[in-house]
């Protein structure tokens, strides 16, 4: 038996007529007829009394048609996840993630993106840029969004997007009523610094010895999300990329636009013997768009 012939059966049987039939399958009326006369020959007996020109079917048909429907709605099951997979509204995606994407705006984007696709499934985990870069030479995800800038794009890395970097206050300190924060205005206040190797860090630090400033370090935090917490504390204060400003919740921090503009660069790698997911394309697509959305210019991508 073939699934076309079961097709074929379970459209007279629903119509019993071969005309209504073979329009159902948009198929010619003779093919219809010679799909239900092989299916016929292998079950060894009849399905069908034809009398008049309609087709009226047997006991043993009846018996069948409740298997055949069964069965071929799993077809038709198939079918549509095969369809709804090739337009992009299923498939898997497994992401890793720095903590300044994953812990608050790739969340958010993820819930963006999936409403308009609710039955695909997305996997989120969140390590250090390193081990993210350890993840995707693994070939352990599909794609690792890390906080690295490419000096070049490759077939398995390229630039993300980039933000501008702000400067973070405790709520209520005296540089909270200036617009525009500098690196003289952080004159002496505790600073809250990224390690020393991190590429912001060493921006920060040759931006302020450029200005003849020496900072004030007494705490050093890897991740952004827990320096503003530090901030937030009142522990010191801090400069920061916007992005994870924008995902910040703490109401006791107030962030305000820093001068000379400073970026982070965010790069998405993906394995070099992995095909890419068929979702992977649109996702990066609906990352940048919704970064866009809502960083406004704080944000530049591609």
């Amino acid at each position: 038996m073939k699934i076309r012939q079961l097709e074929a059966f379970r459209a007279v049987m629903l119509h019993q007529t071969v005309t209504m039939a073979s329009e159902m399958l948009h198929i010619s009326q003779p093919a219809t007829t010679r799909l239900l006369a092989d299916l016929e020959s292998s079950l060894r007996f009849k399905l069908f009394d034809r009398v008049k020109g309609r087709l009226y079917p047997t006991v043993e048909a009846e018996a069948l048609f409740k298997e055949v429907q069964r069965s071929l709605i799993g077809v038709d099951r198939i079918a549509r996840a095969a369809e709804e997979i090739r337009e992009l509204r299923r498939g898997t995606l497994q992401i890793a993630a720095a903590p300044a994407l994953a812990l608050s705006f790739l969340p958010h984007a993820i819930a963006d993106y999936l409403r308009e696709r609710p039955e695909a499934e997305i996997s989120l985990a969140l390590h250090s840029s390193r081990s993210v870069v350890d993840m995707v030479i693994g070939q352990r995800c599909d794609v690792g969004f890390i906080v690295l800038a490419t000096s070049r794009t490759s077939p398995n890395g390229q630039r993300l997007l980039s933000t501008l970097n702000v400067c973070a206050l405790p709520a209520g300190h005296r540089l909270c009523a200036l617009d525009v924060i500098r690196p003289s205005d952080l004159a002496g206040e505790r600073f809250i610094a990224h390690p020393r190797s991190s590429e912001l860090r060493l921006q920060i630090d040759a931006l302020f010895a450029e200005h003849g400033i020496e900072l004030n370090v007494h705490t050093e935090c890897q991740v952004s999300h827990s320096i503003c917490s530090f901030v937030e504390a009142g522990a010191g204060v801090s400069v920061t990329d916007a992005i994870t400003a924008w995902g910040y919740n703490g109401a006791g921090v107030v962030f305000k636009r820093f001068e000379p503009s400073l970026l982070t660069d965010f790069a998405l790698l993906t394995p070099p013997q992995r095909a890419a997911p068929l979702l992977l394309e649109s996702f990066v697509s609906h990352v940048r768009k919704f970064a866009l959305a809502e960083l406004g210019s704080d944000v530049i991508t591609l």
